[in-house]
């Protein structure tokens, strides 16, 4: 019997599930950064956060196993953004990302 074929690249993640790692990815990087960031405010950097990835998201899929050149990515294009909205330091910010996240 002849082997079944396995499907080489993983398909692409569902909205919803970007969704959610975008928000996990923030919290644990707020968490390490022990402030308080508003409700409301907590919501449009998640919003950002999902936008960014959404217009990057087929360089990000082939780049999934390189956790630096996505943490680089993040300091780059979300980072400053989301200090200048949650009014914290970027590079604490920055830090606080790569440590949760892992790069």
């Amino acid at each position: 019997m002849p082997p079944i074929p396995q499907n080489k690249r993983p398909t692409l993640p569902s909205p919803r599930g970007i969704r959610r790692a975008c928000s996990k990815e923030l919290y644990r990087a707020i968490k390490r950064l022990k402030v308080h960031i508003p409700s409301d405010l907590l919501k449009q950097g998640e919003e950002l956060y999902y936008r960014k990835v959404i217009g990057k998201l087929l360089w990000i899929h082939e780049n999934h196993s390189n956790r630096k050149l996505l943490c680089t990515w993040w300091e780059e294009e979300v980072a400053g953004e989301l200090a200048s909205l949650w009014q914290v330091d970027e590079t604490k910010l920055c830090t606080a990302f790569r440590d949760a996240y892992g790069g």
